[in-house]
């Protein structure tokens, strides 16, 4: 029914912070699947999580590219780091195409690699791939809150959506409902969410997703509020739109009081 009110949450970075568990996802990607002569992995890379790929992760807009982002940093020749980071941001979509053309790669591969990856994780030692995340826990609590006020909560992410299940069983969240990249872009599952909800808010730390929740029709009456404890460029405070909301962890129940 229309009148069910809903809350849209991003998943990683506004739930959880992976940068650890992408970081050592993508590298055994690379290591176990991509089978490429052009990079040397040694185990210590998997100790800590590196300042450029950190630096460049809010870029991503899907788990492949990360792949690619570690590829580049680890290759033994022309490294991706913090001398040339800027150079390939400054094209970031772009380099991401021209390497998967370069190396023959096809994003769907990789995206089977990253998955790849983390289930030989989960089965390997599940306990040890929970621990690489680490929740936020004023937004655990505000979807809880969330059931306690009748309202309904759905994660949409562009992880797995098996991933994002696991994780989230872990720490005790069970939303109502919960998309993974598998589902469509976020636009076209908000769209479809709209049709039998009333969706109050949806929460989410990649502004560009947000931005493109705005320009839809169907969409953009959406309340939208970007998480500034999430994976945000330097750039993405400056000059927010009136209609997304710049939301700190310490407000956070600002959400539900609209």
């Amino acid at each position: 029914m229309r009148n069910q009110k809903l809350v849209l949450f991003d998943f990683d970075g506004v739930i959880v912070d992976g940068m650890n568990e992408y970081w050592n996802s993508s590298l055994l990607a690379c290591e176990k699947f991509l089978n490429s002569n052009d990079i040397s992995i040694e185990r210590n890379l998997y100790e800590e999580v590196s300042d450029t790929f950190k630096e460049i992760r809010p870029w991503v807009k899907y788990g492949w590219e990360m792949v690619i982002i570690v590829y580049e940093i680890i290759k033994k020749t022309n490294p991706l780091n913090q001398k040339n980071k800027n150079d390939f941001l400054f094209n970031y979509h772009q380099n991401c195409q021209s390497i998967l053309l370069k190396n023959s790669w096809v994003a769907e591969d990789l995206q089977k690699f990253l998955n790849n990856s983390r289930k030989y994780q989960i089965n390997k030692d599940f306990e040890k791939w929970v621990q690489l995340h680490k929740p936020f826990y004023e937004v655990l609590n505000l979807i809880k809150n969330a059931k306690n006020k009748q309202i309904k909560t759905a994660i949409i992410t562009t992880k797995g959506k098996i991933f994002a299940t696991r994780i989230l069983e872990k720490l005790n969240i069970i939303p109502e409902l919960i998309f993974g990249y598998e589902s469509g872009t976020k636009v076209e599952i908000a769209s479809q969410l709209s049709k039998e909800h009333e969706i109050i808010g949806f929460l989410e730390d990649r502004k560009d997703t947000l931005l493109e929740i705005k320009k839809s029709k169907i969409t953009n009456k959406i309340p939208c509020f970007l998480a500034d404890w999430g994976y945000l460029k330097d750039t993405d405070r400056i000059n927010l739109p009136n209609d997304i909301t710049l939301l700190k962890l310490k407000n956070i129940d600002n959400l539900l009081a609209i």
